[in-house]
């Protein structure tokens, strides 16, 4: 009985070598090099995987980054707006190009005020399902539905929906511009725009499509089409989109004389000082003139 048992343990032994070592030689085969420049590179990333660079994660992009300054010297084309770039260009020896930082924008005014609900959705706290079934509480279907999916993708804490506006919010302290919460809006409200000289941005606060007597009906703020604002701009800076105005952030010159002249308020103004009245200004003149 002891030599059956002594004899099992000394094949089992054997058997166990012998498997160890073709899987040493698979393993030497078979096994991938990978350059140890990734992990640096990944290390000084945000590790969100948020997609923002285009990416599968912030691995991907950390494989991506290193391939390309491998094959081209060059990282043009990668970039990760959550991260410093000029880091990563350092590690890999490479210079790069700071572009200039982005912002989401969550192009609608629907608060409750401006926009008065008519109707209450009962249903799945998900805009994408609601956005099928519902209209809107005001009666806009280009109008934030407030149930935040944008809130849930996020990687950044930098989106929130305001209960008493009802409608979402940017954190522009945390925001990275990653362009995450705009694939999670399912009416396209949500855009990523260049944040502007000094943290100032004009652009137009709506996205409604509908003609300018059911807009005026729904919203007290809705862009309806009038057309005052392209004629005032002197730098072509505004098209029209259909029924909608939509400004080009890099031909606009900031001089909002297509906020003065806007009757329903839809064109936003961020970060501007407060402007003197007319009258003061005047004075102002024609005392440095004297």
């Amino acid at each position: 009985m002891n030599d059956i048992l002594l004899y099992s343990l000394i094949v089992l032994g054997v058997l166990g070598g012998i498997l160890a070592v073709i899987l040493y030689i698979v393993a030497q085969k078979f096994k991938v090099e990978e350059n140890p420049l990734i992990d640096e590179v990944e290390s000084n990333l945000s590790g969100a995987n948020c997609g923002g660079c285009g990416f599968a994660g912030c691995r991907a992009f950390a494989e991506a980054c290193v391939k390309s300054a491998a094959d081209k010297n060059s990282l043009a084309g990668l970039n990760c707006t959550s991260s410093d770039m000029t880091k990563v260009a350092a590690i890999l020896g490479l210079t790069v190009t700071a572009e200039e930082p982005k912002i989401a924008v969550v192009r609608c005014n629907g608060t409750c005020e401006n926009a008065p609900k008519k109707t209450h959705y009962e249903g799945a706290d998900i805009c994408a399902f609601a956005h099928t079934l519902f209209a809107g509480g005001s009666g806009c279907p280009n109008a934030c539905l407030g149930l935040g999916d944008c809130v849930k993708k996020c990687a950044f804490d930098a989106i929130h929906v305001d209960p008493e506006l009802g409608i979402a919010v940017v954190d522009e302290d945390k925001c990275v511009g990653c362009g995450t919460c705009t694939k999670a809006c399912p009416r396209g409200i949500i855009e990523i725009r260049p944040k502007g000289k000094n943290n100032r941005r004009i652009y137009v606060n709506c996205v409604n499509i509908e003609k300018g007597a059911i807009t005026t009906k729904n919203c007290k703020v809705g862009c309806i089409g009038c057309q005052k604002c392209l004629k005032e701009c002197p730098f072509e800076a505004i098209e029209m989109r259909g029924t909608l105005a939509y400004i080009n952030p890099d031909k606009c010159k900031q001089c909002r004389k297509c906020v003065d002249v806007c009757p329903r308020g839809s064109i936003m103004a961020v970060n501007f000082p407060p402007r003197k009245p007319k009258e003061v200004k005047e004075e102002v003149n024609n005392e440095s003139k004297q």
